[in-house]
This record gives structure tokens, sequence and C-alpha cells, in this order.
């Protein structure tokens, strides 16, 4: 069970101002490549589906961000809101990364959110495609391991 005492502010019911902070909250921490950290915004029996992998609770969480990070290197990422109602919202998203060989993709996607009242993520589907990049046509060059700065474009700003 998760403690009650336990919440991730913005919490639900969302407005379109809170559901842009959650969005961007859930950007920032997916950007830290820390995977304990990261889970912690997901109730201890959350449901993901992630491209074909269905997994359930923060260890699983936990592991599987632990394996992506070690393939998907020098991961950036940027989330938009698509849409939201009361307690789900729905982001697109893109980010760049580089296999162990040091080839570049640019993985597009969509995730489905659905909140508990404590603002914790009770379900996460995420459909994910990869798109082989060169080098020089990555977008994202901020510092690696840290959020995107704010003066940095959304996705919009640079036409994904």
């Amino acid at each position: 069970m998760n403690d009650p005492g336990e919440q991730r502010p913005p919490l639900p019911p969302f407005t379109r101002e809170s559901a842009i902070l959650k969005v961007r909250k859930a950007e920032n921490a997916w950007n830290t490549r820390d995977p304990v950290k990261v889970s912690l915004a997901y109730t201890t029996d959350s449901w993901w589906r992630n491209r074909s992998t269905f997994l359930q609770g923060r260890p699983a969480i936990i592991d599987f961000l632990t394996d992506k990070w070690e393939r998907e290197r020098e991961y950036r990422l940027i989330k938009e809101l698509w849409a939201f109602t009361n307690d789900k919202i729905a982001v697109r998203f893109a980010y760049e990364w580089r296999n162990a060989a040091g080839a570049w993709f640019r993985a597009y996607g969509n995730e489905n959110w659905a909140f508990d009242e404590n603002g914790l993520m009770r379900a996460r589907y995420a459909s994910i495609n990869d798109l082989p990049i060169l080098e020089g046509e990555r977008l994202y060059r901020w510092k690696s391991s840290g959020p995107r700065p704010p003066n940095h474009p959304g996705l919009s700003d640079l036409g994904l």
C-alpha cells in the first residue's frame, strides 16, 4: 500500500495549468535518469505498458528504468500536454539517445496517465517508435542528466 501521507502535487482534479506543471515535473524527473527518484511518482502497485513490456509495481519500474538507461545513453526527453480530465493526462513526447555503438535515435511517443487522489500515477500506457538520426540532426543539446533548460524550445516549437 501507499503511505497515506505520500502526495505528488499537483493533485487531481487537474486544471490546464496544473496538468502542464505535472507534465513538466515528470519530464524533469525522467531527465535525471534516476530510477528510484522517478519511481516515487507512481503508486506502489502502478501498472505500466511500455511498448510491448507490461509491468507492475515500483520495484519492477526501478528495474525497467535501470535497464533502459543503461541501453539508452545520453537520454534527453521533452514532454508536452496533449489532453487532460479530472484525474487523467495524455502527453506526447520525444527523446533522443544513443546506443553503445554510438548510433543516435529519436523516439516519438504518446502516454496516457491515470492518477490516484494523492497525485501518484496508478497507470501508465506508452506507445513509442524509434527513428535513427545522425548526430548532426540532434535537437536536444543541453547538459546530460538534468532538466531541460527553461529557454530550450518544446516539441511544438521544434516542429516535432
